[in-house]
């Protein structure tokens, strides 16, 4: 059952991302935020989620505010192998689910912490994700 934290927030979520994916897909986003594109556990398809920047030279690090509640983290666990997009480049990479992580003490480690304690905020159950980011793109 989805707590009515979870059920607020990802309300709120809906029409924030919508407007971060168009703003990062124009290239008009502020660096704070990439674009983390999963392939769609039962469409196969290619999915876009606007995440938080955690860019760290050849890793990517990632809160999932809502761990495997959040259909791009259900789709990372059945294909884990994704792009990111931060600024104009992407890049490929593998993600790797960090259940047993502290989640809120890798969030200050982030690059951005305003985005960091607004995550941490909303969080209902946050999950730590890395992706391994491929050094050929």
């Amino acid at each position: 059952m989805r707590s009515r934290k979870y059920r607020i927030v990802t309300t709120v979520e809906r029409l924030n991302n919508r407007l971060t994916r168009f703003a990062l897909r124009k290239g008009i986003a502020p660096r704070a935020f990439a674009l983390l594109e999963t392939t769609g556990r039962r469409t196969g398809l290619p999915r876009h989620t606007p995440v938080g920047n955690g860019s760290a030279g050849d890793t990517f690090w990632l809160i999932a505010a809502h761990g495997t509640q959040a259909d791009f983290v259900r789709n990372i666990q059945a294909h884990p192998a994704v792009r990111v997009k931060v600024g104009p480049t992407w890049r490929t990479g593998t993600a790797v689910v960090l259940p047993d992580d502290d989640a809120a003490a890798r969030s200050r480690t982030l690059p951005y912490q305003w985005d960091a304690a607004l995550g941490r905020m909303m969080a209902s159950s946050p999950l730590t994700i890395r992706i391994d980011l491929d050094r050929n793109g």
